[in-house]
């Protein structure tokens, strides 16, 4: 499939590769079909990429690259709601901002995709020890990636 993106331009992309999110994302619950494209195979950062939309798109990466004692804790009706039969079945992201010099993750709003049925869920977790803005990296510094 042909995906038109307003950074990349158009890319084609196989339809294996597509994550629905069936109840879209905060704030934009209309747009349920995404890609994920990696840039460099060094890169820890990607983008989600709206296959409908070529304006929405959002850098996002996997929290514990940079914050290694996180995890989501995932209640049973998640799994369910994902179809998951294992936790490792599941891959996590955080979608990643730039906020006061720094790039921050909302580890609050983690995306959990089910890896096999490519379908994913952005949740909203009422654990405090995590923010909307938790510093991942300093953008004059360069990314170094924390051990797991």
């Amino acid at each position: 499939m042909m995906v038109q993106t307003t950074r990349f331009g158009e890319i084609e992309v196989d339809d294996s590769r597509v994550i629905t999110f069936d109840k879209g994302l905060l704030g934009f619950p209309a747009y349920t079909r995404y890609v994920l494209l990696q840039l460099s195979e060094e890169s820890f950062f990607y983008w989600l990429q709206s296959v409908d939309i070529p304006d929405l798109a959002f850098v996002v990466t996997d929290p514990r690259s940079f914050v290694s004692s996180y995890r989501v804790p995932f209640k049973q009706e998640d799994m369910d709601e994902l179809g998951l039969a294992s936790l490792d079945d599941a891959e996590v992201f955080v979608i990643v901002n730039r906020h006061d010099g720094m790039l921050t993750g909302n580890l609050q709003g983690p995306l959990v995709v089910n890896v096999i049925s490519r379908t994913g869920q952005q949740l909203v977790l009422s654990d405090k020890r995590f923010t909307t803005r938790v510093p991942l990296v300093e953008l004059d510094s360069p990314v170094e990636a924390m051990s797991a």
